[in-house]
């Protein structure tokens, strides 16, 4: 399947007090429609979820990391396999990332040039070069519906001068990255960056653009900058992208996040929260975020979320997942991460229900009315 820029994304309606819209991507593994949340399996699986719980749940796409893959098992595991695909039994939508967001977390195990990044692996210190060529190429061998151009990442506290440089060296990625390209049937992103600098962010913007690719992404978000900052680099730049294309803003998952992208007029979206957060105790639900382990819950017999219909709390109490997580029974986490993963899933649903009736305002505001961020 010969997938182009042209055929690969499709805006079904636009809503008409916001940038919030309606879309359709479509990959050799199906369609999915967007606003979505792409729930992350880093290494190949969403912790502690199977891909059939994932279905039940309606996650439409998964995310895993392309860098972390590559390490561990190594993309000649996978390609016997015969793909991602086949190894990790998802017969959906994959994107993968590029490794890239490692370039700022592994500061201190990496060296940074043009010509790429050398890392000590986080798994037995080996010494890897990755550069946006073999990025490309692991991506390619591991066969996922959507791949990421390797771009560097940099820290919110970096100065202009030094976010300069990692918008140029992005740029320069990412064209290397086009020309190597080999599959027709797998999409390629561009990613922006840009820090706190708005005119970087565009310059950056136009400069992927002009290079050509099947969709965009908004990089170098929610890495550790105040959340004011968050909000306004993608309220600003959300409109700017192209209108005919896929826009993914990477990394960002609160559900009030959620919320503020898809008003800005971003398509997909993915984060660990659903999953990290279940690991602690801590279920989203509709009031706001809950930490079951607490004592509070102790003889609680309500399910996690009464406005819920998920396995978890059709069939379970706070109280006993408590006991659970507090006995550090798998189970626990896993019917927390089935919820709270649900939870992400179904607030895309009514988002994109509200934007097809025209009322996305008016969910927002009820849900931002009744839903606490403070931990309870």
């Amino acid at each position: 399947m010969n997938l182009t820029m042209s055929s690969c994304f499709e805006e079904l309606q636009c809503g008409r007090e916001t940038n919030a819209r309606l879309g359709r991507v479509r990959t050799v593994h199906g369609t999915f429609d967007t606003p979505a949340f792409l729930p992350v399996g880093t290494q190949g699986s969403v912790k502690t979820l199977s891909p059939r719980e994932l279905e039940e749940a309606g996650t439409e796409a998964i995310l895993s990391n392309a860098y972390h893959l590559y390490v561990r098992p190594g993309t000649s595991v996978i390609e016997q396999a015969g793909g991602l695909h086949r190894f990790i039994s998802w017969k959906r939508p994959i994107l993968t990332d590029s490794g890239g967001y490692q370039v700022f977390s592994l500061s201190k195990l990496r060296e940074v040039s043009d010509e790429g990044v050398s890392f000590n692996s986080y798994f037995d210190g080996q010494k890897i070069f990755l550069s946006p060529e073999r990025v490309v190429e692991i991506q390619e061998a591991l066969g996922s519906d959507i791949a990421m151009v390797f771009d560097e990442c940099p820290p919110p506290n970096r100065d202009r001068e030094g976010v300069r440089q990692a918008v140029d060296r992005t740029i320069l990625w990412a064209k290397r990255s086009k020309v190597v390209r080999k599959r027709e049937d797998q999409l390629l992103f561009g990613i922006v960056q840009g820090g706190r600098f708005f005119d970087l962010r565009k310059e950056s913007l136009e400069r992927t653009i002009e290079i050509g690719f099947d969709g965009y992404a908004l990089g170098g978000v929610s890495v550790g900058e105040a959340h004011d900052e968050i909000a306004t680099v993608v309220r600003t730049m959300g409109p700017q992208f192209p209108r005919d294309h896929v826009r993914y803003l990477m990394g960002v998952g609160t559900p009030k996040d959620l919320f503020m992208g898809v008003e800005a007029g971003f398509d997909f979206f993915d984060c660990v929260n659903p999953t990290r957060y279940a690991r602690t105790g801590t279920a989203f639900t509709s009031q706001g975020r809950l930490v079951i382990r607490n004592g509070k819950y102790a003889t609680d017999q309500k399910p996690v979320d009464e406005a819920c219909d998920c396995y978890a709390c059709s069939n379970f109490s706070r109280s006993y997942i408590r006991h659970l997580i507090n006995c550090n029974e798998i189970l626990g986490h896993r019917l927390l991460s089935y919820h709270n993963v649900y939870f992400f899933l179904s607030l895309m649903r009514k988002m994109r229900d509200a934007i097809q009736q025209g009322t996305f305002l008016t969910l927002k505001k009820e849900f931002e009315s009744s839903y606490d961020d403070n931990l309870r």
